[in-house]
């Protein structure tokens, strides 16, 4: 809404310096007026004031405009808006970074031990490890820091300690690359001298990425076993990542030397930590602070993978530094450990023209091996292959664009190798994961295809060593068209070389056929011709028609995966589309994300930012009001089709701000820039008509209008100070009421009636809020002093039952007061925040349990204020809009919200309703009743029952009384009882046959506090209940007389620590549970009282367990643990159980829940990264992943997860407090898509993303 120009403060800022002396030069230049500028520039007045506003740094064209209209010498103002640009974005200064104590990305040398702090004690137990064994595999995470501990920690530590017993004779340091055999065979030679050599092998998971030849492989791990034997004189140190653990397994020798060899390098703790970060900088003669290190420490402690991530964050904290001290605004300036690696990389990436951006995203990719069954990893490229692209045709030159992305050390440039600065840029760079999720399939192809053209030219060209058959037709399909340009010459020579010998051979093979034919008879000769060239002829176009539908829908996805991040709706479409064009996995997953998401309709038609937009009461009809001066109607008859209804309303002169139509619908009214409101006769939307004249009397802008509950009077906000009251009971003869609601020297930005029409709220610029109470509209007073605001305050917003008020203003929260008695108004708890900008627009769902905010992020962000003690955030932000969000709306049914923005558009939000809200903290159980129509979740210590028969209207059935501790809850297969378990230990057994009236009929005492998660299983029967018990043992328990369950047997030991999971085979004989170490311990209960062990399942995961499953058949055992993978087991024998294909990866975080769909084709997984990853297990040697994973709508981790029985619903929860029912078809996904993204993916959108097919509908009837 509209900007007051109050007073400013030069020394609160750069900003208010800058516009403090753009005041100044304006007075000095005679005081000019705003609208004698404008006519001097190409800018509004409301762009030129809002220069001067303060409130955000204007461009340098809005400024250099700003001070020629005063007459002012641009070429002086152009360096103090560069520095006021430079101080607000805290713009690093140019230094040396060889100088710095941080070292980026890059890893450690052993020249850096001076700077490497952290890992002590760590360095001190290597030492002795390699000391002790010939071979030492040092396993992490992904950026858990392996080559630098190796480097500047280990190799001093071993040169500083030599002793006579342990004698060095020389150090060497290796990567595996493509060909590690043929290329490091003397390397893995021991010196001549005396004293053991030491081989570090570095970046050992590139044997399994980059070798692609088996006997070139297992060449070099001969070689590597050999160290073992005491008389090779070699010592030889592995650093391989976690997830390629299980690769060395493969081979028995390197499996059996590594047996008591493996050195886990698990995350830095606290300590370490600041050691990290102080230490570097104490040698360099530089100052931390306190708050810093702090705020480090809690960004990065105990998360995997973080160092890297945070030595950059410091490196660019050090560049911002002011003078000798490390200070936390320069942290922040910088992004932070989780914004900076992105903050600099999309720095150099925008910086760059179009064509350089395109080679380095090129480069990049030729810098990352897509992983399969693992995560993507570095591949090292040789200079003269990506210098090769210069040679493609590319205009820009790629050394140069080397040297850029080196010195933002991006890049490291190692003699005649390139390498990426650290794997971490894969995963923290937005822009760069979407480059590889959109072509991974493509990148496996180019990989291959790469190693095929060396290894050609390596053979001197042989044609022997040219692609045939099935690898040339996908390396054909992959890799010609467009994207032929990513292919060096080489490569390029190569596939070309390929398809000429294919051609080559086919018209050989033609020619022996013409010979044959000659010898037949003339007649049939001529047939057989015919009809083998029709044929043909068919099978070729139906061929080349599948290959073009297969790479044009892969295209679509990737593009769709892009514009999630920005437009999820356009994304939707997109999906639709790519699914007509080819049904994948891939396009499946895309359209089910979309489940948990609100998707958006686009109404354009204004010509200007739009900033007001109405429901009618019946919600058949949305007005929308924009900076064009018009008001346009929309029929929402048809919800999924909005259309405009006849002409726009003309009749202000200027912006139409705020728009309300009268509780009965009959009357529409405006407020506008021009300084007046206008009444509108809207009966017949199609010919809608002015009634009466304008409302005059305020003498500035009117920002807003507000109809009281029976709708006889209107209240009006001005830029005048004032809020003013009329009587509308006859709109066509509107009058004022009394004398114009004063108290302020400022503008008020709007004025809202609350529904029980006793209260006007008026905000304001003076960062009050003023009640004023209306009950006597002729005599209004204020029911209290002012609500006092830290910043201005634009809007509030009343709940249906007047008794809850929200606003939002500069200070970017959102704040909630009680005011059931407005005469004593008090704040509900600390103000919500999320946003990083100015609100301007709050809204309540009718049903009052959902707060609808947005404002210049361009967001909009959804809350769950059914209880406003607690209020949470739901969901993900919605995004779509590119500019300011002006006001929002919800519909009268609360299935939709409008939204109004700068962008020139107006979305019509359809909000997911399968979620159901409400808990006062973490969901950490949930379970299906095995009918699917009751779900039950724990929360807090507390049991609800819903009513799930309709996902989309979840209802709460019941609460478990007096439950304050309860963690877990299952029903009773076949049965009426509902177990729950406390987190003392204690098990409740409820009958829900009524669901909506559970009561409580017996009561365990398992003895197991907290020993286990809640542990909880049924046997198939429901006979059985399984429960944790004491010292970290399961016990059984006979509950078929739930009023006096009895033990069975002994309590079931073997676990060590916490046990997290217990679950029962489909046929009841076996039981699997889980705990912190990495077993899996089996028992055959086919006699409940004598419960037999089985051996048990060693998982590798030396993390722990944390969650597992039965397939419905009973022949698997999925597992999922703390090691971001999940592993399959066959148990059809149970007594001699063993792994079933390789680990399925994909997760970055824990994975805290894994099951199976009903009918076993599916796998499902969700984890600590807040996504959900589907698994096809059709062939259950290489279960296939659903493309990308689906974060089912969730803002924190998921923590678990449940198939409804049918297998149509998934049910995931955790700590972000909601529980999101994700519906699994895919009609279904198209319906609502369909329905709710209309103006989405338009003829020319589609000429953008979808250039070699014409404009098809994806939406057809």
């Amino acid at each position: 809404m509209g900007r007051s120009e109050g007073p400013l403060d030069p020394s609160a800022g750069p900003v208010q310096r800058l516009a403090f002396e753009l005041r100044k030069l304006r007075q000095d230049a005679g005081g000019l007026t705003y609208s004698v500028m404008a006519q001097c520039t190409d800018y509004s007045v409301a762009t030129l004031s809002r220069a001067a506003a303060g409130g955000q740094l204007p461009t340098l064209e809005v400024v250099l405009a700003y001070v020629r209209a005063c007459g002012a010498d641009p070429e002086e103002w152009e360096p103090r808006w560069r520095a006021v640009a430079r101080e607000v974005a805290a713009e690093p200064e140019d230094a040396d970074d060889a100088d710095a104590p941080y070292r980026g990305l890059t890893r450690f040398e052993p020249s850096d031990r001076h700077l490497f702090f952290g890992r002590d004690q760590l360095v001190a137990r290597l030492t002795e490890r390699v000391r002790a064994c010939r071979m030492v595999a040092v396993v992490g995470a992904s950026g858990s820091g392996k080559s630098s501990l190796l480097r500047a920690g280990l190799l001093p530590s071993l040169q500083d300690q030599q002793s006579s017993e342990c004698r060095l004779a020389a150090i060497r340091i290796l990567t595996p690359g493509p060909r590690p055999a043929s290329t490091h065979s003397r390397a893995l030679t021991a010196s001549q001298s005396a004293g053991d050599t030491v081989v570090v092998v570095d970046q050992f998971e590139e044997l399994f990425t980059l070798c692609s030849d088996p006997a070139e492989r297992a060449a070099f791990l001969d070689l590597l076993v050999s160290a073992v034997e005491p008389e090779s004189r070699l010592r030889v140190v592995i650093a391989v990542r976690a997830d390629f653990l299980n690769r060395c397994a493969d081979h028995r020798p390197l499996a059996a030397a590594l047996t008591d060899a493996t050195f886990l390098l698990g995350p830095m703790g606290p300590v370490e930590l600041r050691d990290a970060i102080v230490k570097p900088a104490v040698a360099a003669g530089l100052i931390v602070e306190r708050t810093l290190t702090a705020r480090i420490v809690e960004d990065v402690a105990e998360e995997p993978g973080g160092l890297p991530l945070m030595s950059h964050a410091l490196l660019e904290t050090w560049r911002r530094r002011r003078g000798r001290t490390l200070t936390l605004a320069a942290y922040e300036a910088a992004g932070g450990v989780h914004g900076a690696l992105t903050r600099t990389a999309e720095e150099l990436y925008t910086r760059l023209s179009p064509e350089r951006a395109e080679v380095a995203r090129r480069i990049l990719l030729r810098l990352i091996t897509p992983g399969e069954g693992a995560q993507d990893t570095s591949r090292p490229a040789e200079h003269a292959e990506l210098q090769a692209l210069s040679a493609t045709g590319q205009s820009a030159d790629t050394a140069s664009v080397l040297e850029q992305l080196a010195r933002a050390r991006l890049v490291t440039l190692d003699g005649d190798m390139v390498h990426l600065a650290h794997e971490a840029l894969i995963t923290a760079w937005p822009r760069l994961q979407s480059w590889i999720g959109g072509a991974r399939e493509r990148l496996r192809v180019h990989r291959q295809l790469t190693e095929a053209a060396r290894a050609w030219n390596t053979l001197d060209q042989d044609t022997g060593a040219l692609y045939r058959g099935t690898r040339l037709a996908t390396a054909e399909e992959c890799l010609t068209g467009r994207y032929r340009a990513d292919l060096t010459p080489s490569e390029a020579a190569f596939l070309d070389a390929s398809i000429a010998a294919r051609e080559q051979e086919r018209r050989a093979a033609a020619r022996t056929v013409r010979r044959i034919r000659a010898l037949l008879a003339a007649v049939s000769a001529l047939l057989l011709l015919a009809s083998t060239v029709a044929v043909v002829a068919f099978q070729q176009r139906s061929l080349a028609r599948a290959g073009r539908d297969r790479a044009v829908a892969e295209q679509v996805e990737a593009e769709a995966g892009q514009l999630n991040a920005t437009d999820p709706s356009l994304a939707a479409r997109m999906y639709v589309a790519a699914h007509r064009l080819r049904s994948d996995r891939e396009a499946a997953a895309g359209l089910l994300d979309t489940q948990n998401i609100a998707l958006s309709s686009v109404l354009s038609g204004h010509s200007q930012a739009v900033y007001a937009v109405a429901f009618s009461p019946d919600g058949r009809t949305l007005a929308t009001g924009a900076g064009d001066d018009t008001i346009r109607l929309w029929s929402l008859a048809d919800p999924a089709h909005p259309v405009p209804l006849g002409k726009p309303l003309t009749g202000h002169t200027d912006w139409v701000y705020w728009l309300q139509f009268s509780p009965d619908g009959h009357t529409l009214a405006s407020a506008s820039r021009d300084r007046t409101a206008r009444l509108w006769d809207v009966r017949d939307p199609l010919h809608p008509r002015a009634l009466g004249k304008p409302l005059t009397g305020h003498y500035n802008y009117v920002f807003s209008v507000s109809f009281n509950h029976d709708g006889r009077i209107l209240a009006t906000a001005s830029q005048d100070h004032t809020v003013r009251l009329w009587d509308v009971s006859d709109p066509a003869h509107a009058k004022a009421l009394g004398h114009p609601l004063t108290g302020t020297d400022e503008a008020v930005a709007s004025a809202a009636f609350s529904p029980d029409g006793r209260t006007v709220a008026a905000p304001g610029h003076d960062h009050k809020i003023r009640l004023w109470n209306v009950t006597d509209p002729a005599r209004p007073k204020l029911w209290s002093k002012p609500l006092s605001n830290p910043d201005v305050v634009y809007a509030v917003a009343f709940r249906r039952d007047s008794k809850l008020m929200a606003s939002v203003g500069n200070d970017y929260k959102v704040r909630l007061w009680d005011v059931s008695d407005p005469a004593h108004t008090k704040p509900l708890g600390q103000p919500l925040t999320g946003h990083t900008d100015t609100l301007l627009a709050v809204a309540f769902s009718p049903d009052g349990r959902t707060l609808a905010t947005g404002g210049a992020d361009h967001t909009i962000r959804l809350w769950d204020v059914s209880d406003p003690r607690h209020p949470a955030l739901l969901g993900q932000p919605l995004i779509g809009h590119t500019g300011f969000v002006n006001w929002l709306a919800f519909s009268p049914d609360g299935q939709s919200l409008a939204s109004a923005s700068d962008d020139h558009t107006v979305r019509l939000w359809h909000l997911p309703h399968a979620v159901l809200a409400g808990h006062l903290g973490s969901v950490t159980g949930i379970a299906f009743s095995q009918n699917g129509r009751v779900l039950t979740s724990a929360s807090a210590g507390r049991v609800r029952l819903w009513d799930i028969r309709d996902p989309a209207h979840g209802r709460q059935l019941s609460e478990l009384p007096g439950q304050h501790l309860a963690i877990r809850t299952v029903f009773q297969p076949r049965g009426r009882l509902l177990a729950s378990a406390d987190s003392d230990g204690t098990v409740w057994l409820w009958d829900v046959s009524a669901p909506d009236r559970p009561l409580r009929v017996g009561l365990i005492h398992t003895g197991g506090a907290d020993q286990s998660d809640g542990v909880l299983a049924f046997t198939p029967d429901g006979h059985v209940l399984v429960t944790g018990g004491p010292k970290y043992s399961l016990r059984l328990w006979n509950v078929t007389d739930p009023a006096g369950p009895t033990a069975l047997g002994s309590p079931l030991t073997g676990h060590i620590s916490f046990v997290h999971w217990a679950g029962v085979s489909p046929d009841g004989h076996t039981l699997a549970s889980t705990s912190e170490d990495d077993k899996v311990r089996l028992w055959d209960i086919r006699e409940p009282a004598r419960p037999k062990p089985l051996a048990d399942i060693r998982t590798v995961d030396t993390g722990g367990t944390l969650w597992g499953a039965f397939s419905p058949d009973g022949r698997l055992l999925a597992t999922a643990g703390v090691g971001h993978d999940v592993r399959l087991w066959n148990l059809s024998d149970p007594a001699h159980a063993s792994a079933t294909g390789s680990s399925l990866t994909g997760h970055t975080g824990r994975v805290t829940w894994v099951g199976f769909s009903p009918d076993g084709h599916t796998l499902a997984s969700a984890g600590e990264d807040r996504s959900v990853l589907l698994w096809d297990l059709t062939d259950l040697t290489r279960p296939a992943p659903w493309g990308k994973a689906l974060t089912a709508g969730h803002t924190e981790a998921i923590e678990t997860a449940a198939y409804r029985p049918d297998g149509q619903l998934l049910a995931t929860a955790g700590p972000d407090g909601t529980i999101e029912l994700t519906p699994l078809g895919l009609g279904q996904a198209i319906r609502r898509i369909c329905a709710g993204t209309a103006g989405q993916l338009t003829p020319p959108e589609w000429r953008d993303y979808i250039r070699e097919l014409p404009y098809a509908q994806p939406c057809r009837a």
